[in-house]
């Protein structure tokens, strides 16, 4: 969040934590300049948050990214330093440990596939050799809520292990230990959402009555904040939590509360396990079993704070931790307003495809099929790009919504990501944005929107729209361009041709008549 951003936010969000805080600034070194943090997952959930607060607080900030043209596309980009590599690369993180001071370790491989376990541990000591190497003074990790003395699921293990690797690191480590983050567009907040909006009466796991100690996201960034600030002899876990303990069906029904919903009847099941239960939510809410299969693991076990030893080195929020009815009023608010920071819906996932569309030269000697339509208009251009920016997500595709709802579902039960994706928010498109079964891959802002498809298909797929200026108005138009891999891809893309044609020309017709009548609004 910029200084001018601040105004633009309800009210409501005017207490959480900016960064600028006395507290929470940077506290300049011997030489008097501000500490150099290194994000590691800058572009995630909950590092989107922290990167533009460090730097309202004085700090200097280097990212190390898989995507630097992601990076590129975020507001704050021109304040960073952006090292691109992977963080697995050991290469790549000694030029990104280079001087640093701090290191915000933020990354998780949940969505990665089955061996995100291994790949965490990978990166965990290749962060604590650099580290060391590099003479960096601090590493703040945020894990995970975990009971002691149990057979932890594979996420929290994970999550416990990577901690563990760190502390016994030769870089003095705080790790941070949060269970269930509520707020807008975390994936937790979403499951509890739409399975609370879905479901009047729910099937759930007889683990729903485990207690657990939700914590709202900005409670999170503040302790990553003035974790900052404390001494480097500190090397230890520390357990945060919320002020409240709750079950999972306390949780839904709270949400309820908040949301005008009657109260849920949850029925807990000795029957379903987390495998069918992660399947139960996949179908269910817009989350993909890659990401609900280990949140649902996670509810295994009662996760609370065991202590309030963070109390000792970072006093708690100046207006008190937020309790989680004012957490759902405060993501909902965001919501209401379209002001949702970041969301799990822009975390890349395993076997998802992300190599560029090739240029048109490229395609010389390749198979290549394409849907190219047009259509003139005397909207202005820059009333068509209005709505084609704010195309997906509860919007629609401006043509045959069941059909393109069918295909949604049709991806979700073969393991693809699904049509319930939606977008982050409502009105604003970015590079990196994920919108329902696509990401964007390339936005010129009043000119071209680049969608390339993350379903899963026998091939490369992308979906481009766009206008042009003309002298009666503009001229708006779009290209579908497959590259099909096989038999299977051109059987898929001659199948597919009949529903293209109602789909395609259905978003022409429809874009145009839309901002048409968005310029005769205005007018």
């Amino acid at each position: 969040m910029t200084p001018g951003d601040e105004a633009s936010v309800s009210n409501v969000e005017l207490s959480s934590p900016l960064g600028s805080e006395p507290d929470l600034r940077a506290q300049p070194g011997p030489d008097g300049t501000a500490p150099l943090v290194l994000v590691l997952g800058a572009t995630g959930y909950i590092g989107g948050r922290l990167v533009p607060r460090l730097l309202q607080g004085g700090y200097r900030v280097r990212t190390l990214t898989r995507s630097a043209q992601r990076v590129a596309a975020l507001p704050w980009a021109e304040q960073v330093e952006v090292v691109e590599g992977d963080a697995t690369d050991a290469e790549a993180m000694a030029q990104a440990m280079a001087d640093i001071d701090i290191v915000y370790y933020l990354v998780h491989s949940m969505t990665s596939g089955k061996d995100y376990g291994r790949k965490d541990r990978e990166i965990a000591l290749t962060v604590a050799v650099q580290a060391a190497e590099h003479r960096v003074g601090r590493i703040i990790y945020l894990g995970g809520l975990h009971p002691d003395h149990v057979e932890l699921s594979p996420h929290l293990a994970s999550r416990k292990e990577v901690g563990d690797i760190l502390l016994a690191s030769a870089t003095p480590a705080v790790v941070l230990q949060a269970g269930v983050v509520i707020g807008a567009g975390s994936a937790s907040f979403e499951m509890i959402r739409h399975l609370t909006e879905v479901l009047p009466v729910m099937p759930a796991p007889r683990w729903v009555r485990n207690r657990i100690q939700p914590i709202a996201v900005r409670d999170v960034v503040y302790y990553l904040l003035a974790s900052a600030r404390i001494e480097d002899t500190v090397n230890r876990p520390f357990d945060i939590g919320g002020p409240d303990v709750m079950r999972y069906s306390e949780m839904m029904n709270g949400y309820a509360t908040e949301a005008g919903l009657p109260q849920r009847h949850i029925a807990a099941l000795p029957v379903l396990t987390p495998r069918l239960a992660s399947h139960w939510v996949n179908v269910v809410t817009p989350v993909p079993r890659q990401i609900a299969k280990p949140l649902v693991e996670s509810l295994l076990h009662t996760c609370i704070v065991k202590d309030d030893a963070i109390d000792a080195v970072v006093p708690p929020p100046p207006d008190g931790l937020t309790g989680y009815h004012e957490s759902v009023r405060l993501a909902l608010g965001r919501i209401e307003i379209d002001q949702v920071e970041t969301s799990w819906v822009d975390a890349r996932l395993s076997g998802v495809p992300s190599d560029p569309m090739p240029s048109d030269p490229e395609w010389s000697g390749r198979t290549v099929f394409k849907d190219e339509r047009h259509k003139d208009s005397s909207a202005d251009p820059d009333a068509v790009w209005d709505v084609i920016s704010q195309i997906g997500g509860s919007t629609g595709w401006y043509s045959a919504s069941v059909l393109w709802a069918t295909r949604g579902l049709i991806d979700r039960i073969a393991g693809g990501v699904g049509g319930a994706r939606g977008r982050r928010t409502l009105s604003k498109v970015r590079v990196g944005d994920a919108i329902d079964v696509w990401r964007v891959e390339r936005v010129d802002r009043g000119r071209l929107l680049r969608l390339r498809a993350e379903m899963r298909v026998p091939g490369s797929a992308w979906l481009e729209l766009g206008v042009d200026p003309t002298d009666e108005g503009s001229r708006y138009w779009q290209r579908a361009v497959f590259f099909p891999r096989g038999l299977t891809g051109r059987l898929y893309w001659l199948t597919m041709l009949p529903f293209h044609g109602l789909i395609f020309s259905g978003m022409v017709n429809r874009i145009v008549a839309e901002a048409e009548a968005e310029g005769d609004g205005e007018a």
